[in-house]
């Protein structure tokens, strides 16, 4: 029978495995201290901003709900309900649009247009902002050429529209949606489509109770990542539209530059709150979502 170790024999294992496991928290550190100061500062100045205001005569700070209140009222309700719609909708259609092109890349057998494809799409979902604008407005502006070439202005087309800002969004919200679904398009086993072909379902059956059952937390993923980053987007729609459509983010700007009103910078700093505030809604559904989609698609 085999002695048990004496106590001066087991110490020196444990701190052995506490001097290997401290390494990893020393390389971690660093990204934590970055994070903490590029990400947790400017939230507590978004904070506290959001929920003080300034006396302009004395210059006494105190602290009030009145931001948040008017940030949810007039105008700015109008801007943030409005960014909401227009990213849902946006949202929803590069979904509806992406998911058959990954599918058709993915069924492909040419590996050339997939790579092909995927690097555009890659390229495509960062291309944004006043370039962008500048693109649209060229081809499909007043006077773009296609606008001009098809007369398009004489059947009521206006690119500088609620619809006309979807369509530009849709230019890289599908490629983005390409690039989110297209993993999980590849974790659909072989097997199961042919397990259910040999069982009598159609193409149709497959997809509506195996494929899109089991894709169906990838989708509400992607279409949750689509949303944020239309509800983010600020330079495009500043650049082409305005003040024509009103958006939170353009609110925000114009509060901050006092274009409108003077003295209304902690108004968009709670507005900015009310943006993070639906991040962080959009986070927490999208989250768990991709946690249950790479239980099924890595099983």
């Amino acid at each position: 029978m085999t002695a048990a170790l004496p106590r001066a024999d087991v110490a020196p294992v444990a701190s052995h495995k506490r001097r290997r496991r401290a390494p990893g928290w020393l390389a971690v550190a660093p990204l934590l201290v970055f994070t903490a100061v590029a990400f947790g500062l400017p939230a507590l100045a978004i904070v506290n901003g959001a929920f003080s205001v300034d006396d302009a005569t004395t210059g006494a700070t105190t602290y009030t709900g009145a931001n948040m209140t008017a940030s949810l009222q007039g105008p700015y309700l109008t801007a943030l309900l409005g960014s909401v719609k227009l990213s849902a909708i946006s949202a929803a259609l590069g979904a509806l649009l992406g998911l058959p092109l990954a599918q058709a890349v993915v069924s492909s057998r040419s590996r050339r247009l997939r790579e092909a494809v995927l690097t555009a799409s890659g390229v495509l979902a960062n291309f944004g902002g006043v370039p962008l604008a500048f693109a649209f407005v060229a081809t499909l502006g007043n006077a773009g050429v296609l606008t001009v070439h098809l007369g398009l202005k004489d059947s009521g087309w206006d690119l500088y529209s609620f619809w006309g800002l979807v369509l530009v969004y849709l230019y890289f919200l599908i490629p983005l949606m390409v690039l989110t679904i297209t993993p999980a398009l590849d974790g659909l086993r072989a097997q199961w489509r042919e397990a259910a072909l040999n069982n009598g379902a159609t193409g149709v059956q497959y997809w509506r109770h195996v494929a899109l059952p089991v894709l169906a937390p990838s989708l509400l993923g992607g279409l949750v990542l689509l949303f944020g980053s239309a509800f983010s987007a600020y330079a495009t729609a500043a650049a082409m539209v305005g003040s024509a459509v009103p958006l939170v983010t353009l609110q925000i700007a114009d509060a901050l530059s006092g274009n409108v009103l003077v003295g209304q910078e902690n108004v968009a700093l709670a507005l900015s709150l009310d943006m993070v505030l639906v991040a962080g809604l959009v986070m927490a559904v999208y989250l768990p979502l991709q946690r249950r989609s790479a239980r099924w698609l890595d099983a």
